[in-house]
């Protein structure tokens, strides 16, 4: 199979990247630059493109985000225009250019955040209204409803809406807690956070996934949540510390009341489960918690 990948170079698109090539696919990298790849082809690619003009292909995974580097959800910095028209703008123009080169499938990675922050301790299923409260929310929902509106005859979708990712990608050595990590081992104080967290290979699985789903079978166009671990950082860095035989003040848990409050909303997986999807867990939770000792 001949996958597109934009965002190749991106944390996600790493880990992406590497499970496509281990399942032997042949992969073009889309985007500014080629990436420190010899196996890797590359076509040149712009979100901010009028007129994508891409490689024939079978299918096309979406990565790619224009933002402020080092942030997701406040991406837009003070240009919330630029954010919104080329992201939104941009990969309709893609899904478009993708069909046209003949793939039969896009793959979109979404966020969590397309369900806002607002719904605490409530259990988030794919059937839900979507009621984002963020710009980033809101762009990657009206990427969602692009692929959608393009979804039929040959041609399907699926879009992945993520938790947070942890994990060191492909090819680098810091991660999204290596700040956090660094902070706790100086002995200073790290205030109380609770999340939802799943692994870049656990992600990576679920696109090769969807790349795997049988095209005759279903709805066209389908929506899954991946997720795998409610997380609070005083749990994080009590297994961080024991791991490491650091001594260090452990932040205070979030409390959690019994109606949900103070708890993040979490996504229900069944979906995805049913299609064979098995995250790692608190056992890859360790074991990369063992590769930072």
């Amino acid at each position: 199979m001949h996958v597109l990948l934009t965002g190749a170079s991106g944390d996600i698109g790493r880990f992406v990247m590497r499970k496509l090539l281990a399942d032997g696919c042949r992969v073009t990298a889309l985007g500014r630059r080629p990436v420190d790849d010899p196996s890797v082809a590359f076509s040149g690619f712009d979100l901010a493109d009028p007129v994508p003009n891409l490689p024939a292909a079978d299918a096309l995974v979406h990565c790619a985000l224009l933002h402020e580097p080092g942030r997701f959800r406040g991406g837009e910095g003070s240009d919330p225009e630029t954010f919104q028209s080329v992201n939104v703008d941009g990969s309709r123009r893609l899904f478009e250019a993708a069909r046209r080169a003949g793939c039969r499938q896009a793959v979109f990675l979404s966020s969590r955040a397309v369900y806002g922050d607002h719904r605490s301790g409530e259990i988030l299923l794919e059937t839900d209204e979507a009621l984002p409260d963020s710009l980033y929310g809101e762009v990657k929902l009206a990427g969602e409803r692009a692929l959608q509106a393009l979804c039929g005859g040959s041609f399907r979708g699926s879009v992945l809406r993520a938790t947070g990712v942890y994990g060191v990608p492909p090819g680098k050595t810091g991660h999204k807690w290596s700040d956090l990590f660094e902070t706790f081992r100086r002995g200073e104080a790290v205030p109380p956070r609770i999340g939802t967290e799943v692994h870049g290979d656990d992600l990576a699985g679920a696109v090769a996934l969807m790349l795997r789903q049988d095209l005759k079978a279903g709805s066209p166009f389908r929506i899954f949540n991946v997720s795998d671990l409610l997380l609070d950082r005083h749990e994080l860095l009590r297994l961080y510390s024991k791991t490491i035989g650091l001594d260090r003040a452990l932040p205070v848990p979030v409390t959690v009341t019994v109606t949900g409050d103070g708890a993040p909303g979490v996504m229900a997986i069944d979906r995805l489960k049913s299609l064979g999807w098995s995250p790692g867990g608190p056992g890859r939770l360790q074991a990369f918690l063992r590769s930072q000792s």
